[in-house]
């Protein structure tokens, strides 16, 4: 059984884990950044007293419910960004607490834990990647997918594409298609 931890982020914090994996008489497999193996399911007491134990120190088990949520902000934000259709001044905490009915604060802790980057990295992981595909195509002048995806300017389009991929949008262009992602890379 495997069971995902918020909050693993050193070597220290999976010492942590065995121990308390150790203290509850909890078998495990591994135990390795975030996640932890049990040889076999624990009875719902032990689980309990396991995440009460986890708790005290930082930790705490992600449920599915968990890792549904952060799939629903992810298809949200990656169906903005592939709509074309993002506003100048769009709002991320806005948009995710309206859809999700959720505080954006709490919804933002849980998505950087479980991911390891913030809402806002990700949405911008996206767009660039939706920027590098629309040069490609070559359908659309840098002023349009500046426009279609909320910048303020070209300038500022470039500026952020430069400092996520290391290259201006033009010679990226010239490179073709060979540097992009699929969205299940980001």
């Amino acid at each position: 059984m495997k069971l995902l931890i918020k909050n693993m982020v050193c070597l220290r914090c999976v010492a942590a884990v065995e121990n308390i994996l150790k203290a509850n008489g909890l078998f495990y497999k591994s135990v390795n950044l975030g996640e932890v193996e049990l040889e076999k399911e624990p009875n719902a007491e032990a689980l309990k007293r396991f995440d009460a134990d986890l708790q005290n120190v930082g930790f705490e088990i992600l449920d599915d419910q968990k890792r549904k949520l952060i799939e629903r902000i992810k298809a949200i934000l990656i169906q903005k960004v592939q709509s074309g259709d993002v506003e100048e001044h769009f709002s991320l905490s806005e948009t995710l607490t309206k859809k999700l009915h959720k505080e954006y604060t709490q919804i933002s802790r849980l998505f950087s834990g479980m991911e390891r980057i913030t809402i806002e990295q990700f949405f911008i992981l996206q767009k660039v990647e939706k920027v590098k595909e629309w040069l490609v195509y070559d359908e659309l002048t840098l002023s349009e997918i500046a426009w279609k995806l909320g910048y303020s300017s070209v300038a500022h389009l470039s500026t952020q594409f430069k400092k996520m991929t290391g290259l201006t949008p033009s010679y990226f262009k010239t490179l073709g298609n060979k540097s992009r992602k699929s969205l299940d890379q980001i």
